[in-house]
């Protein structure tokens, strides 16, 4: 038995629930731009990784007390 299955499977199920947020966004923001770029025939390589680092990084900002203090309940 390796750790028991209770703590792998909240390790797992946390990390799960704290990669939604900044994955969730990635994916909402490259579909906007993708579809935005299908729209307007503009295919500049930048265009779609700049908007994803900012929101992503928005995310982080706002969410990464929350995700922080997650961790810190598991690990103690």
């Amino acid at each position: 038995m390796i750790l028991g299955n209770g703590l792998v499977v909240d390790a797992l199920v946390l990390t799960v629930v704290l990669s939604l947020l900044p994955l969730g966004t990635s994916l909402v923001v490259g579909l906007v731009v993708a579809v935005l770029q299908a729209a307007t025939q503009i295919q500049e390589q930048t265009l779609t990784f700049v908007p994803k680092v900012v929101a992503v990084g928005a995310v982080l900002w706002f969410s990464g007390e929350w995700m922080f203090a997650q961790l810190v309940e598991y690990l103690t």
